[in-house]
């Protein structure tokens, strides 16, 4: 056991595990390229945007259409819908309907704004469950949609909870993209509003990730009290200020962030998949 324990310790942090299959990294690096913007790619265009070999690249999109994940069409390639099987399992096996959207459903019922749950994944959002109304943005969201943490009410929610070490390490990417003028984007000003934030207990966004939407977001926490997940909600200034937003749709996230809280205790697997 001592020696194990050496071993362990001793161990590059920054080295992969050696049971690591690159080949798998590869294969899901190629699906995950496709999005709105590149919905079809040539073998060359997916080469350069997953900075892989050509050869590499066309493996593993062989392979992804063999499979059905992957379809083709004369020179380009695109993704099929037997993708959404690997994500529906997740939504599936982790009781997000029954655990996280009635409470959303609620807020979006209560409120006419769009609610969502979202994780930090690396240095982005992730969504997780979203329910939205019939308003039209720029900038959509969905499930599965990432967006940078830094210009958004939820990303800043989640990190403001964060362990100092983590916190420390999301900043180190700093300067962070700008999205409009209003976008926070150096560390030491990020570092100042995120401390207010865990101060408080929540943040707002006015205009930081794009014009005309203004959100409101709290953070959720596990049963050993570490932030695992955000809510918020999301809607266009021309419907209402940021202060009213606040003031008017604070007690209802926290009510419905307590909701999921309590659910979440008679779902530990969830909790535990949500972790940052």
């Amino acid at each position: 056991m001592g020696h194990e324990g050496a071993d362990a310790e001793s161990r590059d942090p920054g080295a992969k595990n050696p049971e690591f299959l690159s080949t798998l990294e590869r294969g899901l690096r190629v699906l995950k390229v496709f999005d709105e913007d590149h919905p079809e790619m040539t073998l060359s265009e997916v080469a350069v945007r997953t900075a892989l070999p050509p050869a590499v690249a066309r493996r593993c999109l062989i392979t992804l259409v063999e499979l059905g994940y992957v379809g083709q069409h004369e020179r380009k390639f695109l993704l099929r819908p037997a993708v959404l099987t690997i994500g529906s399992a997740f939504l599936a096996s982790m009781q997000i309907e029954q655990v996280v959207l009635p409470p959303l459903q609620a807020l979006r019922d209560q409120t006419g704004d769009s609610a969502s749950l979202a994780v930090l994944s690396g240095s982005d959002i992730l969504y997780v469950a979203h329910v939205s109304t019939d308003r039209r943005f720029r900038v959509a969201a969905n499930v599965g949609t990432r967006f940078p943490f830094h210009a958004t009410s939820l990303g800043k929610a989640v990190a403001a909870q964060l362990p100092e070490y983590e916190r420390t390490a999301l900043l180190a990417a700093a300067p962070f993209q700008r999205f409009t003028e209003r976008t926070v984007t150096e560390a030491a000003a990020l570092d100042e509003r995120l401390s207010l934030i865990a101060a408080r207990g929540y943040d707002s966004a006015l205009d930081e990730l794009d014009y005309g939407i203004v959100s409101v977001a709290v953070p959720v926490f596990g049963r050993d009290n570490r932030v695992i997940a955000a809510i918020n909600c999301s809607t266009s200034t021309t419907r209402i200020s940021q202060d009213e937003l606040v003031r008017t749709r604070l007690p209802l996230l926290r009510n419905a962030s307590g909701e999921i809280e309590a659910s979440l205790r008679r779902w530990p697997a969830l909790e535990t998949s949500l972790r940052p």
